[in-house]
């Protein structure tokens, strides 16, 4: 029965006091939550600390928000300002660990490296691996965060507008101008 109710029937069962039906939002989104806080902290047990941090202040912030866009948009922003906020206070960096090969494949999902697995093939592909992961880490923030958050999360542009708080022209030339340093670095490679 549960699953017939819309996000915003449930934020109105909230809105009018059922504090047990907020219980349902973060049961449908406590795990997208998790991995995109993991993208950002390190630390597992800190992205689970994060994610609770994030979904507290969603249901402080619940009777501020107007649907103006879908509720897992704006939780999504909160999440990512959650987590921007801990690694400023924790002062930590964006590491290789943070990443994992299948997102690292999503990245550079056109490429048939992983098609053939020779020997010669599997150095090719851990070489633009290393090089796609080390280019992301040197990215500005905000080209960091459009990029991850349209192909790592799937995200549209104009959500990843609202999370970033931004216009949809500014997240597309953020994104443009990550790829295009990406494609920069691993160009030399596949040349070879």
């Amino acid at each position: 029965m549960a699953e017939n109710i819309t996000d915003n029937e449930i934020i109105d069962r909230v809105k009018n006091g059922d504090k047990n039906a907020y219980d349902l939002l973060v049961l449908k989104y406590q795990q997208r939550v998790v991995n995109l806080i993991s993208r950002f902290v390190k630390n597992h047990s800190d992205a689970l600390d994060v994610s609770q941090e994030t979904f507290i202040k969603a249901y402080r912030a619940l009777p501020n928000f107007r649907g103006d866009s879908a509720f897992y948009t704006w939780l999504y922003r909160i999440a990512v300002n959650t987590a921007k906020n801990h690694l400023t206070v924790q002062s930590r960096r964006f590491t290789k660990s943070d990443y994992d090969v299948s997102e690292i494949e999503q990245i550079d999902g056109n490429m048939s490296l992983t098609e053939q697995t020779t020997p010669e093939n599997l150095l090719i592909r851990d070489e633009l691996q290393e090089t796609v992961l080390k280019c992301i880490e040197n990215l500005p923030e905000d080209l960091k965060s459009a990029i991850m958050l349209r192909e790592i999360d799937g995200l549209s542009y104009e959500e990843i507008a609202v999370v970033m708080n931004c216009p949809v022209g500014t997240v597309r030339s953020r994104i443009f101008r990550a790829r295009e340093t990406i494609d920069s670095k691993i160009k030399p490679l596949l040349e070879n």
